[in-house]
Order: C-alpha cells, then structure tokens, then sequence
C-alpha cells in the first residue's frame, strides 16, 4: 500500500498546489514549506538561508574557497564555527528527514531530491510534473508574476534543479525510469490529481506492479 506521495515538477507546471490538494485530500501532512521549516529549525538558520540552498548547488567559487578551508585553518577552527551552513549540510540533513518522513508515513513530499531518496520504497508513488512553456507562464502570471519575472524564472530555476540532481545523485534530471507517472499538467490540475489517484489504487489492486525500481 502507498503512503508517500513524492513529487518532483518543473517550475511553474503547478506540481506544488496539486500537492497540497492531494495531501488536503487524503489527509496526509504535506512536505513542502515545512520541510523547509525543518531544516532551518535543525540547523538553527533562518528560513531565507535555508531558501538559498534549496535545490540548488553551491558555486563553484565557495567549493572552491571551502576546500581551501578544509586544507588550511578550519582544522584549528572551534567546531561551531567550521560548518557554515550550505547545500551539503542542507542535504545530509535532507537525507535524515526523508527518512523519518519515510519511517511515519501518510505524507506528501515535494521536491528536495524526494524521488530519489525515496526510489527503493514501494510503499512511495513517484510522479513528474511538467507542462508546456506557455502553460507555465500563464501559471506564474496567475500567481502575480510579471512576464519578464515569469520568463527568467522557467528558463533558470530548471537549470539549478538539473544540476542539483546530477551533482548529488549522478542522474539525469528527469531521470523517467524513476517515476511511475510523468503528466502534463496543461490538462488542468483536477484531471492531474484524478489520475494520480487512480493510478495509485490500480498499482495497489496489483501489488506485482508496484516493483519499481530506479537509478541505483
């Protein structure tokens, strides 16, 4: 039986209010603004810090900069003051909530790497949000973008998400062996939510089917 929704979605395809609708719905907590939340309550950073981190990976200039500090003075450095925090502490720490989200169940994950951590679970539904260019706009618009905002926004925050998945995992983002459903939201969000709910009770009905494995 399912009891993790993971959702991974190109920018601005909707992926995030279909999954807030589908956790309203099946009564499940929904891991999106709190997942951040968490990370910023455990690392004891604000939220916005958290926010710059957030699928992305960190400059080539501050790996570079981190390694010099590795190989020089940081060892001497008091050990609160040695770990900035930055996209790689966000991910071990990423990993560790993914798997107590995992261990109590009933939850709704977006984003964060979700169907990658989660791509041994059979108990997790893994879907791919992703709509046409111009739906994407007309989304952003929507929400109050303007349309050079909307623009920059699809045509860069992607990008970060693909390196994101390839610096952490060594996988192509999208990686679609990994998903059991991949749907154009441009068929509106009702008919997306429909889907993903009877496509999880008909791969219940047939637990053979729920035997999906990906990149390992």
């Amino acid at each position: 039986m399912f009891r993790i929704i993971a959702i991974e979605r190109e920018f601005g395809s909707g992926g995030g209010g279909i999954a807030c609708e589908l956790s309203r719905r099946l009564g499940w907590k929904l891991w999106d603004q709190q997942l951040t939340c968490e990370i910023a309550k455990r690392a004891q950073v604000s939220e916005s810090a958290v926010t710059l981190c957030d699928e992305r990976v960190d400059s080539r200039l501050y790996r570079l900069a981190k390694a010099f500090w590795r190989g020089s003075y940081e060892r001497s450095m008091p050990a609160g003051n040695s770990r900035a925090f930055d996209a790689d502490h966000m991910m071990a720490m990423v990993e560790e909530i993914m798997q107590n989200i995992a261990a109590e169940g009933n939850a709704v994950v977006v984003g964060r790497g979700g169907p990658f951590f989660l791509r041994e679970r059979e108990d997790t539904f893994r879907v791919f949000t992703y709509a046409p260019h111009d739906e994407k706009i007309r989304r952003l618009l929507a929400l109050g973008k303007s349309r050079e905002e909307a623009e920059d926004l699809v045509e860069n925050v992607d990008k970060e998400r693909m390196a994101y998945i390839k610096h952490y995992f060594n996988a192509d983002w999208p990686t679609r062996s990994l998903y059991h459903m991949m749907i154009n939201t441009v068929v509106g969000d009702e008919n997306v939510i429909a889907t993903i709910l009877n496509g999880m009770q008909m791969l219940e009905a047939n637990p053979a089917e729920t035997a999906l494995h990906g990149v390992r």
